[in-house]
C-alpha cells in the first residue's frame, strides 16, 4: 500500500455559495475557483456580485450569479431546482448580533435562527436533493460553523445556539446522505479578519485580546478558511465527513 498525496483539484465541478460576496463567502468562492471549480454565487448585493464574477472569470471557470436573500425560500427554492450542475455546497450565509442573555431581543432572536439555521437547513436540504436529482456521483456539503458552536462565548448565546445546531445538523446530515455518497463537514473558524471585522481589529486592545487568547499568537484569515473549505470540497478528502475542521490557532485546546 502506498502513499498518495493530491492535489486539490475540483476542475469540472460546480459549487453554490452562500453569503458569497464578502469576507468569508467571497474568498471561498475564489479558493474553489483558483482550484479549477465552476462557481454559483448567492448575495444581496449586485455590484459586488458582479464585481467577484470579473475575478472568477478571469481564472477561467464558469460563474453564475443570484441576487436573493437566503431567507427568501420560494425564489430560493426555484432557483436551485433548475440547476444543471451541482456538485459542493458551501452554507457560508450567517450574521451575529452580539446581545447578553437577559436582553436579547426578540427581533434579534428571530433574525439569527432565521440566517444561521433555518435558511442553513433549507438550502442544505435542496441542494443535496438536487446534487441527487442530478444523479452526480459523489457530493460535498461544508456548513460554514465557528469555534462559537463548539465553545461559550460573551454576549454570544444566540449565536453560540445557532452554530451549536449547525455542528448537530452537520453529523446528522452525513449520516443521512452517506448513502448517497454525499459528505458533509463543517469548518469552525475563531474570529476571522474580514471586511466586517476590521474595525473591531483595529482597537488595538481587542487585537491583543484575540492574538494573547489564541495560543499561536495570530488571528485567522479569510484565505485560512477557504483553502480548508476547498479541501472538504475535494476528492482529496473523500473519507472525512460528519466532521469538524476547527481553525483557531489553538483557542478551544485551552
Amino acid at each position: 500500500m502506498g502513499l498518495f498525496l493530491k492535489n486539490i483539484n475540483l476542475k469540472g465541478k460546480t459549487a453554490l455559495i452562500t453569503g458569497a460576496t464578502k469576507g468569508l463567502g467571497r474568498g471561498t468562492a475564489q479558493a474553489i475557483a483558483q482550484a479549477g471549480g465552476n462557481v454559483i454565487a448567492i448575495g444581496r448585493n449586485q455590484i459586488e456580485l458582479n464585481s467577484l464574477g470579473k475575478i472568477i472569470k478571469k481564472l477561467r471557470v464558469k460563474y453564475v450569479s443570484f441576487n436573493c436573500d437566503v431567507n427568501n425560500f420560494n425564489r430560493i427554492k426555484s432557483f436551485i431546482s433548475k440547476l444543471k450542475k451541482l456538485d459542493i455546497l458551501v452554507n457560508n450565509a450567517g450574521t451575529n448580533i452580539p446581545e447578553s442573555f437577559l436582553n436579547v431581543k426578540k427581533s434579534s432572536l428571530e433574525t439569527l435562527l432565521n440566517v444561521n439555521t433555518k435558511s442553513a437547513f433549507n438550502i442544505a436540504q435542496l441542494c443535496a436533493n438536487q446534487i441527487i436529482k442530478l444523479k452526480r456521483k459523489q457530493g460535498s456539503i461544508i456548513n460554514i460553523s465557528s469555534i462559537f458552536g463548539l465553545v461559550a462565548g460573551q454576549k454570544r448565546s444566540v449565536y453560540s445556539m445557532t452554530k451549536f445546531g449547525i455542528e448537530g445538523l452537520t453529523k446528522g446530515m452525513a449520516l443521512d446522505l452517506a448513502k448517497y455518497n454525499i459528505r458533509v463537514n463543517s469548518v469552525c473558524p475563531n474570529i476571522v479578519l474580514t471586511p466586517r471585522t476590521k474595525k473591531y481589529f483595529a482597537d488595538k486592545k481587542y487585537n491583543k485580546y484575540v492574538k494573547e487568547s489564541t495560543p499561536i499568537n495570530k488571528v485567522v484569515t479569510v484565505s485560512d478558511v477557504a483553502t480548508a473549505v476547498a479541501f472538504l470540497a475535494s476528492d482529496s478528502s473523500s473519507m472525512i465527513t460528519g466532521s469538524s475542521i476547527v481553525i483557531d490557532g489553538g483557542w478551544t485546546a485551552k
